[in-house]
């Protein structure tokens, strides 16, 4: 396939800005360019309430964000891990995104601000998600959750962090997860997948910029460890089924579509969507991209199914 019209149209409206490159800048200004780029989700069409609040991490207090539609009923739980690379993104930069699914499922949507590096380094994210998802389950009824039906989900280092929680739960023996949402995950810090070389370079996320973020992240840790590589997890076996979510012109293509063929080859049901001309980051950019759209319809239907 050829590369999205529209997705043209914002690479090169990017470049006539002329900012430099994300390596080349600082965590702090990257973080404010990247809520500049977030701002383009625009405003949910249906918003629900929201509540901020914190919930007890492993080391500090870690903030949330609960979307909770009007309901006469208990509502299934999405916990959402927002993507940046473990640097960059927060709450605010995933709101549209989580109020579309809180609305759409209809579903409580638990929006999780875990600690970013490189302030606080790998393993500070998962510690955190992994917090977070437990008080959530633990929780949940007491803002009119259904614990029973219980989802991870996220985006980019998201999807990372959405599939190890996944498997820290099955070897903890809970906190029981119905349904794993993987949205161009980055599950092999490896970079050694075709895409890599195939789309490292002018497609938005490139390899200068995933090197940087490794480096901000892993700071020297074992880029095969399980926790930072799920796709190097030894057992996949027992996890909940998932849909693993893809863009052509990513360079994560090959290794969320490697997650999901391992976790098939392990009995897991697992749907696999790949998005044709699309590049990372695509998601939740509805106002932009015609395949934002369709993915968040497919990612609300794909919730509501596995968590009716």
């Amino acid at each position: 396939m050829t590369l999205d019209p529209q997705a043209r149209v914002l690479l090169d409206q990017l470049e006539a800005m002329g900012a430099p490159p994300l390596s080349q800048q600082t965590p702090e200004e990257a973080r404010a360019g990247f809520a500049a780029l977030a701002a383009l989700a625009g405003p949910p069409e249906d918003p629900v309430p929201t509540e901020d609040r914190s919930v007890p991490g492993p080391s500090v207090d870690i903030p949330v964000r609960i979307y909770r539609p009007e309901a006469d009923r208990p509502l299934p739980v999405v916990v959402y891990f927002h993507g940046g690379g473990w640097v960059i993104g927060d709450i605010a930069s995933h709101d549209t995104t989580c109020q579309r699914l809180a609305s759409g499922v209809p579903a409580i949507v638990v929006s999780v601000d875990y600690r970013l590096a490189p302030e606080h380094r790998f393993p500070a994210a998962v510690e955190d998600c992994d917090a977070a998802t437990s008080w959530v389950s633990a929780h949940a009824s007491e803002f009119g959750g259904d614990p029973a039906r219980l989802a991870v989900a996220g985006d980019s280092a998201g999807g990372n962090l959405a599939a190890v929680v996944a498997l820290h739960a099955r070897d903890a023996g809970g906190p029981p997860i119905a349904f794993q949402l993987l949205i161009y995950p980055g599950t092999d810090m490896t970079r050694s997948l075709p895409s890599h070389a195939e789309n490292g370079t002018g497609y938005l996320l490139d390899s200068d910029t995933i090197g940087w973020f490794m480096d901000n992240y892993l700071a020297g840790a074992d880029p095969r460890h399980p926790d930072a590589s799920p796709l190097f997890a030894e057992d996949l076996s027992g996890l909940p089924p998932a849909l693993v979510v893809t863009a052509e012109f990513d360079p994560l293509r090959d290794e969320g579509e490697a997650y999901a063929e391992r976790l098939r080859r392990a009995g897991v049901m697992v749907t696999t969507s790949r998005y044709d001309g699309m590049i990372h980051g695509f998601y939740g950019l509805d106002s932009v991209f015609d395949a934002a759209k369709r993915a968040t319809g497919e990612t609300v239907e794909a919730l509501r199914d596995a968590l009716a």
